[in-house]
């Protein structure tokens, strides 16, 4: 089973912002898509999410997304976007059981307490969500989401994560954990695909990578095909290069700023 992104066209007023995009994430993976500010990441899973409107086609285990109720989409895939903003005086736990009540595990009451023991918060059900840190708030947001698709496969049927920029706001002992939890999701047989912006970590973590610059796609590919010299500094425009550090064969980046 697959997600499937064909030819997929954004504009925002004039400016188209991809370009015929397409892209096939398998489940049982963790696909990245990678690439400089304003490279179409975020816009790519707008469109996958069906959050923006679009041209081509996105398919999700083999239905089009443009035929699903919003119903049957929270039933299959869960979405964490960049930021969330809660107008209400919600507190964690709360935030949390909304996850449950747009998924499918609505029999499970302790779900919600196990998503928040996953990203390691399980002592901050009771506390207000406006009070916590920005990487307090995102690792409440991931076990909002957990608990949307708590089982990665349910009938048979896998179920998908959806993350746009999932440690952005977090340290690096926790964006190990994040990294961690999505790999896990995808090793018992659901699909995840993140927008990300460290290449390391992409590297690391990631069975497939989508490189993306200016709406295109420039490569798409395992991390070891993918993250390249040619390709990363094709994509952001500066001179990269890419060196193996343990462990062995797991590409990581590094800019190379000084001019002869």
């Amino acid at each position: 089973m697959s997600l499937i992104a064909e030819d997929i066209r954004v504009h925002y007023g004039k400016r188209e912002a991809l370009t015929g995009v397409s892209l096939t994430a398998t489940a049982g993976e963790l696909t990245a898509i990678v690439g400089p500010n304003g490279s179409g990441k975020s816009t790519l899973l707008g469109a996958i999410t069906a959050s923006l409107p679009y041209r081509g086609r996105v398919t999700l285990n083999g239905r089009d997304i443009a035929a699903l109720k919003p119903w049957q989409l929270a039933a299959e895939r869960a979405v964490l976007p960049q930021a969330s903003r809660l107008a209400f005086p919600f507190t964690v736990a709360e935030v949390v059981q909304l996850g449950l009540q747009a998924g499918t595990a609505g029999d499970q009451p302790d779900v919600p307490m196990r998503a928040l023991a996953r990203v390691g918060l399980s002592h901050y059900a009771d506390r207000s969500f406006q009070e916590l840190s920005g990487g307090e708030a995102q690792r409440v947001m991931l076990a909002r989401v957990l608990a949307q698709v708590w089982a990665p496969v349910e009938h048979g049927t896998p179920r998908w994560l959806l993350l746009d920029e999932p440690v952005s706001s977090l340290d690096i002992a926790h964006q190990l954990q994040v990294m961690q939890i999505a790999r896990d999701f995808a090793r018992a047989g659901g699909g995840v695909i993140a927008v990300m912006h460290d290449l390391n970590l992409t590297a690391l973590y990631a069975d497939k990578v989508a490189v993306l610059a200016g709406g295109q796609r420039l490569a798409f590919g395992t991390p070891a095909e993918v993250l390249t010299d040619a390709v990363l500094s094709r994509a952001y425009g500066c001179a990269l290069r890419v060196s193996a550090a343990p462990p062995p064969g797991v590409p990581f980046i590094l800019p190379h700023a000084a001019t002869a």
